[in-house]
């Protein structure tokens, strides 16, 4: 029997220890929006700490909508590992 799943498809005691933030992330060529996911409390838990962690080179995530600086073009996709080199300027979106 296979365990239950949150909407995110982690398990439920997985997704009570995360939360989700909108964020924007602006590169030379474009603007992206998307959903990264942090741990609710503890080690790892702020924004910037999932911009610093060295040991990743892509930011994961979900829900984005990347928009072309050059065009006035906007495509989403569900999911999208951003590399934190071409990152020129990030910040979280308050609701």
């Amino acid at each position: 029997m296979e365990a239950k799943r949150s909407a995110s498809g982690s398990p439920p005691a997985l997704a009570a220890q995360r939360r989700v933030e909108r964020a924007v992330f602006e590169t030379d060529r474009h603007r992206v929006v998307g959903d990264v996911t942090l741990p609710q409390a503890g080690y790892q838990r702020r924004f910037s700490d999932l911009l610093n962690r060295s040991e990743f080179e892509f930011i994961p995530l979900t829900n984005v909508e990347i928009s072309f600086r050059d065009e006035e073009t906007t495509v989403n996709r569900p999911f999208l590992a951003l590399n934190k080199r071409h990152v020129r300027l990030c910040y979280e979106l308050e609701e």
